[in-house]
């Protein structure tokens, strides 16, 4: 591979500096550089930081081709700034054995865009009620270290009990899906003042909070790792709060669509807003950016979720949950996070690719932007402002709250292990 020198990228927002690539290593990084016959990068002072770890992707595949694959989802990823994701594994079949862990991995390395890690299910077909392969998982060529049942809730305590039991012997983590079905059968939006006034079931606060309470003190008698998906209420940032000053063992995340949505746009029955858990209140997504500023909240995740046009443009109550989410996640995070002065880029860079690396254990991934250190980059137009038009993504799906929106900042190039996947905007 030939060399590629990024010249004058402000690393993790500070003073411009160049950035020397051979192969699939950083060689320098420093002012003045120079390489004969190396590819130059004009960065212009462009925000240069690692590349982006998605713990919580839906890419469907095998099952669900028509709302999309390995292929165009690693394509997304790419295209929002991610060189690692994590596939969940609510796919048709369920990714609950060696067999299927091990198809979707090879996928992602057929195609190359990005590195694809799958997630395997906590219990079989995802029915709750027996553990899956979680071993033989872990020992396939795909190497499974995450577990989680997304979708739905792992919610018999003693079945939670056995999956972090198990998980502990090989360092693995189990992410949880919080939501006490009993709690929310028939919900549609959050519970509150706004699902009374449009007559729509209500999706309780507690509904969330009270599998996390009993997650962490689980994790916490089994002396086991935890992660919490998509957290989204102000109770739920409490329970953590609490749970790390007691030294259990538990991560967290949040979606980008919670920092900056409330379910005030639901007035609008526009089904692209619909999505679990629920789009909560101002008070809940003001409190959800300041814990993950002060790292109560782990990581950022966008749960990117695609659906066909058929299964969102359609009446409120047959539409189907769940947003695209890889596209755009930098771009909301910049906005709800970085301009609000909650985080600098380098905070941007620890919450949504040094800690997500860590939790899921991607080799090579959320490493210090320096010599000897993998290339796996981005380069961000900070300054771009620009209308959000999903007829331009590369996901397969179109169902993005955030059409006709403006959002901050745009990903012009992605470099995985020192090869560009972006390039000046576009895929390569």
């Amino acid at each position: 591979m030939s060399k590629i020198l990024i010249r004058g990228a402000k690393v993790l927002g500070g003073e411009p500096q160049d950035v020397l690539i051979d192969g699939e290593v950083i060689e320098a990084v420093g002012t003045g550089l120079s390489a004969e016959g190396a590819e130059v990068v004009e960065a212009d002072g462009k925000i240069l930081l690692p590349g982006l770890v998605d713990l919580h992707t839906h890419l469907r595949e095998p099952g669900r081709e028509d709302s999309e694959t390995v292929l165009t989802g690693t394509r997304a990823a790419a295209s929002g700034g991610y060189t690692s994701v994590f596939a969940m594994a609510n796919t048709f079949p369920v990714a609950d054995t060696a067999g299927v862990v091990e198809q979707v991995y090879r996928l992602g390395q057929e195609h190359g865009y990005c590195d694809v890690q799958p997630i395997g299910a906590v219990t079989v077909g995802l029915e709750g009620s027996k553990l899956a392969e979680l071993g033989a998982m872990h020992e396939s060529a795909a190497g499974v270290t995450v577990f989680s049942d997304d979708g739905k809730c792992v919610h018999d305590a003693v079945i939670m009990r056995r999956a972090l039991e198990y998980v502990k012997a090989f360092g693995g983590v189990v992410a949880q899906h919080a939501q006490e079905p009993r709690l929310t059968e028939g919900a549609e939006m959050n519970e509150g003042t706004v699902s009374a006034e449009l007559g729509l079931g209500g999706w309780p606060a507690v509904a969330e909070e009270s599998i996390i309470a009993r997650d962490v003190l689980l994790a916490e008698h089994v002396g086991s790792r935890v992660h919490i998906c998509h957290l989204s209420t102000a109770g739920s940032v409490e329970i953590i709060r609490w749970a790390k000053s007691r030294g259990i063992d538990v991560t967290a995340e949040v979606t980008p669509h919670h920092l900056l949505l409330t379910d005030e746009m639901v007035r609008t029955y526009n089904p692209v807003y619909k999505v679990n858990p629920p789009l909560r209140t101002e008070k809940d997504v003001m409190a959800l950016r300041e814990a993950l500023a002060d790292g109560t909240i782990d990581i950022v995740a966008t749960d990117h979720a695609p659906h066909p046009q058929e299964d969102k443009d359609c009446e409120w109550a047959a539409a189907a949950m769940g947003m695209v989410g890889l596209e755009t996640a930098l771009s909301v995070v910049q906005q709800t996070m970085v301009e609000t002065g909650l985080l600098d880029w380098a905070g941007v860079a620890d919450r949504m690719s040094v800690k997500p690396a860590r939790i899921g254990q991607a080799t090579g991934h959320g490493r210090p932007v320096s010599a000897g250190e993998p290339a796996n980059l981005l380069l961000l137009d900070a300054d771009y402002r620009g209308a959000v038009d999903p007829a331009g993504f590369a996901s397969r799906s179109r169902n993005t709250p955030y059409q006709g929106r403006e959002l901050p900042g745009r990903v012009t190039h992605t470099w995985l292990r020192g090869k560009a996947t972006l390039a000046d905007g576009k895929l390569a």
